[in-house]
């Protein structure tokens, strides 16, 4: 347990990230998730505008360190692939 004064807020801190952290990856799973479910049924038009509000959530996300600017383009580009392909 932290016992300085310093230390006691950097655990506060470390706290409020990991839950800010926490809420946002699952912002960008389940966003991915919607284009996903779009693309399984085969609707073209939802999955094209599950895909535009899923790249704004999954550059945010990279935006703020929560992923790799790569694994970031790795699911727009497979997404809009899948999209493409339907």
């Amino acid at each position: 347990m932290a016992n300085s004064a310093q230390a006691r807020k950097r655990a506060r801190q470390a706290e409020t990230h990991r839950q800010r952290n926490a809420a946002q990856r699952s912002t960008y799973r389940t966003a991915i998730k919607k284009v996903i479910k779009a693309i399984r049924l085969g609707d073209k038009s939802a999955a094209s505008d599950a895909y535009k509000s899923a790249v704004s959530i999954i550059d945010r996300a990279a935006g703020k360190g929560l992923m790799h600017a790569n694994k970031a383009a790795r699911h727009k580009s497979r997404l809009n692939a899948h999209i493409k392909a339907l």
